[in-house]
């Protein structure tokens, strides 16, 4: 039979940012420590005229355990608790004046009331509320033999432990809310990111699907056809087309039956040609429509559908993020086709200009502010890179460059 190994207990505050936190709760330990030992010796044979070793390991057994509260405070209070009771049992003994408290001197009310904190903000509601009946039963059983009459000093402990338990079991569970809170809020945003992200390539694959069954369609009705425009061909040549033929049918077949699952069949338009170069001039214009100034240099370069459709989606949301966060800016929009090292390259450049009067209020609420997260992923895809940032005007800039040659990524 194999036991759970627990994880070793840690300080108070030992998971906090600043080191001086962290250090806290043993700087005010040792500081009780400290100040409370000789206090007590000195005070329980002075004023209360206890013998001197007595009050000695009496004020050991109840300041000395502090230190071990910062780790253990529930081991601490088996050993301060008891110190207390006995100490009030042994002041019974001497002849001490009436004005000194009984049944615990003011050394030990302090000490046991740090040790009530440091209980608060470690243990459990169950813990604390018999840790707290068990101080309140001991003070009414020393309430029956006072030694000066009864007085209410005896439910002084009662009192201000059950205060100093309740409220810093109050902070540690509100810093626990806030924290599982922040956990929360981190969780949901990767979450969030997450999902962006992965809408964005089921959309492109959505879209790649489209471009890809386009051409597979064309390769078979060729293959199907050949026999028919094509005169005297060889046996051999025509049971080669038809194989051709019945191979790109299949795996326009397979596609379809791998990628259903990413069509949303109840969407409108996906039947309709994937946008390219050509139609960003009219997304432009749409934008220019509703207010926006912009200006823009297009391109007459022939290029792969699939750089065509990457180009027109990030000016499509670089525009739709400068009218949700700029709108009116002057915006520039350019695509422009370029010879770099590595080859021919589609560039893709958005820049606009801080609005003319900054928005009220945003223009829609509820986003997913994960726009530039799709754009990377499709540039990505393509093989390109993408530079996106605000600027020093206060405007903002993207600029994506697509490879027009084919890599491989093997």
């Amino acid at each position: 039979m194999t036991s759970v190994e627990e994880k070793p207990p840690r300080a108070l505050f030992a998971g906090a940012s600043r080191r001086w936190v962290r250090l806290l709760p043993w700087f005010v330990a040792f500081v009780l420590c400290v100040a409370l030992l000789p206090t007590t010796i000195q005070v329980l044979t002075a004023d209360y005229g206890l013998h001197g070793g007595i009050a000695s390991a009496l004020a050991v057994a109840q300041a000395a355990p502090l230190l071990l509260a910062v780790v253990h405070p529930l081991r601490a209070w088996y050993v301060i608790f008891p110190a207390q009771v006995a100490g009030a049992l042994v002041l019974l003994t001497v002849d001490f004046a009436e004005r000194l408290l009984w049944p615990f001197p003011p050394m030990g009310i302090v000490g046991y009331i740090g040790l009530c904190l440091a209980l608060g903000l470690r243990e459990s509601r169950r813990t604390l509320l018999l840790v707290w009946l068990a101080t309140a039963a001991a003070n009414v059983g020393l309430a029956f033999v006072p030694p000066h009459g009864t007085t209410a000093m005896e439910v002084l402990l009662t009192i201000l432990s059950g205060v100093t338990l309740l409220l810093a079991a109050a902070l540690r569970e509100r810093y626990e809310v806030q924290r599982r809170l922040a956990e929360q809020e981190t969780i949901s945003e990767a979450e969030r990111e997450r999902r962006t992200l992965l809408e964005e390539r089921a959309r492109i694959a959505r879209e790649l699907h489209d471009v890809v069954a386009h051409h597979m369609s064309v390769i078979t009705v060729q293959a199907d056809t050949a026999a028919y425009r094509l005169e005297r061909l060889p046996p051999d040549v025509q049971e080669e087309f038809t194989s051709i033929a019945t191979t790109a049918r299949e795996s326009l077949g397979e596609m379809r039956r791998l990628l259903g699952v990413l069509r949303n069949e109840e969407a409108h338009g996906e039947l309709a040609p994937q946008p390219g170069l050509t139609r960003i001039g009219q997304l432009v214009e749409a934008t220019a429509r509703a207010g926006m100034p912009v200006e823009f240099t297009p391109c007459d370069a022939d290029v792969p559908e699939a750089v065509g459709l990457s180009a027109y989606r990030i000016v499509q949301e670089a525009l739709a993020n400068v009218v949700r966060h700029a709108p009116g800016a002057a915006t520039q929009v350019s695509v422009s086709e370029s010879v770099a090292e590595g080859g021919a390259q589609l560039t893709v450049l958005v820049v606009n200009g801080p609005p003319p009067e900054p928005p009220a209020a945003p223009l829609e609420e509820g986003g997913t502010g994960h726009g530039l997260v799709g754009m990377r992923e499709r540039v990505r895809l393509a093989g390109g890179t993408l530079d996106a940032g605000p600027l020093p005007d206060g405007g903002f800039r993207v600029a994506a460059r697509l490879p027009l040659t084919e890599k491989d990524f093997t």
